[in-house]
């Protein structure tokens, strides 16, 4: 049987709730961050941290007022939240302020929903309760937090001038996924963090806790990759073969699949090669690209455009990716194969879907590889204290860097290549160090630099990595920069913007 799963990361995070939640005076939390990131499992945290602080939590449907007061009843059943049940929204907005007047502490997940317009009206009863637990911030010594997985409906119920409840919120928790440091400490307890197996993972689940607690719990974290995808997602008890669907692409309801499936399986594509397919595929929705773009990035947050280093905002040469790896990879190299498993042969589904997350893995290693520099050195971990966020380069003139470091007090600038196999790498040098010739002709004030070359796989052998350095070349693999980030190191780097309080 698998050993006891921990809490992983987020220590700062869970001070500061657990500091929120025992203080005893009226507190109004908001937590968002994308599904399965682990916004309730810190609740869970926090409050068990604080004892005899009566709890009612409720997760809130996707229905209409009805539905939401039956689930209100069924979780107050399940809490023992004793007085009458709420027979509409205004009752339930006035039942949560009386608990909270109690002590009690009202955790509501999936807030977003009160952002559909059959549901808008609870805002405005809340405002009311809200604003009079303030009134009585001292005398109150409850609190009520609530839980949202789509920013931009959170935002529009919460920040926009316009809502009700607006400007009412005491502190603000945005969840990003959790530190590489995390992820390393998790297979230190559970398995080998060979860095094959971290690259397969990251790329899979990146800083999804639930995905590898999931794993976890299936028997297979630390199994052969072909094993962890048939479990994962190929049989008919797997915890993931719904995921996507059931937790990302249900918002969208079938619309955007143009977009969203092309950048999956194109990271890095531009504008003009979006608008190519578009119109090789369904020339009829070529005009609509650009609105679907913009909802993707906006409204979903599903996809980023990326601009080279030293890019001017108005540059027009941005490259799309998916925000997400899981989402990424699914897209990309699952789904369909998934799809399929009732009419072709499972080990032919399972090796197809392999090849593909492999074929992904090489976008994956980048991204990976650049959290790393700025984890390593948010942590004073090893030899290049960055001064700039890192990020890649590219041109129209086939100029390709994928790591652009820049340490200013020292006047150095790193500029790296990646591979997936480190044997590729000898062969690719040469080919670089064209790239880096063209990068300093376009950008002369870092001629005067100390430029540092460096080459990086996910493992090297000793005589591949005497060649790179016989080159001039710095030779760097997963195991070189994950070291000090594991168990027992200093919890203190998130990706993810620092949980803030505002207000008080």
């Amino acid at each position: 049987m698998p050993g006891a799963w921990k809490f992983y990361g987020r220590q700062v995070e869970l001070e500061e709730l657990t500091g929120i939640v025992s203080r005893g005076r009226w507190f109004f939390v908001k937590i968002s961050g994308r599904r399965r990131i682990g916004k309730t499992t810190l609740v869970q945290q926090a409050l068990a941290r604080t004892t005899g602080r009566p709890v009612l939590y409720i997760q809130v449907p996707d229905s209409d007022p009805a539905g939401v007061v039956s689930a209100a009843h069924a979780f107050m059943e399940t809490f023992q939240v004793p007085g009458d049940r709420p027979r509409s929204l205004q009752a339930l907005a006035q039942n949560i302020g009386d608990l909270v007047r109690q002590g009690w502490v009202v955790a509501l997940d999936e807030f977003q929903y009160f952002h559909r317009q059959s549901l808008w009206e609870f805002t405005s009863h809340l405002q009311a309760v809200v604003d009079g637990l303030a009134a009585d911030a001292e005398g109150v010594t409850g609190g009520l937090i609530v839980l949202g997985s789509l920013h931009a409906e959170m935002a529009a119920l919460l920040e926009d001038r316009s809502a009700p409840l607006f400007n009412r919120v005491t502190h603000t928790f945005e969840l990003g996924h959790l530190d590489i440091g995390s992820i390393v400490a998790m297979l230190e307890d559970h398995t080998d963090p060979a860095p094959e197996r971290l690259l397969f993972l990251w790329n899979l689940f990146e800083g999804v806790p639930k995905f590898y607690r999931d794993c976890h719990e299936q028997g297979v974290l630390g199994h052969e990759r072909r094993e962890v995808l048939e479990r994962m997602f190929f049989s008919s008890s797997s915890p993931l073969r719904n995921e996507a669907d059931n937790w990302f692409l249900k918002e969208l309801r079938g619309r955007y699949d143009l977009v969203l499936k092309y950048i999956a399986g194109h990271p890095g594509c531009t504008n003009a090669d979006i608008l190519g397919h578009a119109r090789s595929v369904a020339p009829e929705d070529e005009h609509q690209v650009g609105g679907y773009l913009k909802i993707l990035r906006e409204r979903f947050q599903m996809i980023e455009r990326l601009q080279p280093v030293f890019a001017r905002p108005t540059e027009r040469n941005g490259r799309y990716y998916i925000r997400d790896n899981f989402l990424r990879s699914w897209l990309a190299a699952i789904s369909h194969a998934a799809a399929a498993v009732n009419f072709r042969p499972l080990d032919v589904l399972v090796a197809d879907a392999d090849s593909r997350l492999r074929e992904a893995e090489g976008h994956g290693l980048e991204r990976l590889v650049r959290q790393l520099y700025e984890e390593r050195s948010r942590r004073r971990i090893g030899d290049f204290p960055l001064t700039a966020q890192v990020r890649g380069f590219w041109d129209r003139r086939d100029t390709e860097i994928d790591v652009v470091a820049i340490q200013e007090d020292t006047r150095t600038i790193r500029l790296g290549t990646c591979k997936r196999s480190g044997e590729r790498l000898p062969s690719d040098l040469a080919r670089f160090d064209g790239h880096v010739g063209r990068f300093l002709a376009a950008f002369p004030d870092y001629r005067d630099w100390s430029v540092q070359k460096v080459a990086i796989a996910p493992a090297l052998d000793p005589e591949t990595r005497r060649t790179i350095e016989g080159r001039g070349y710095l030779a760097q693999d997963l195991r070189d920069l994950t070291a000090g980030l594991g168990a027992g190191s200093p919890d203190t780097a998130r990706l993810g913007p620092r949980a803030g309080a505002t207000g008080a």
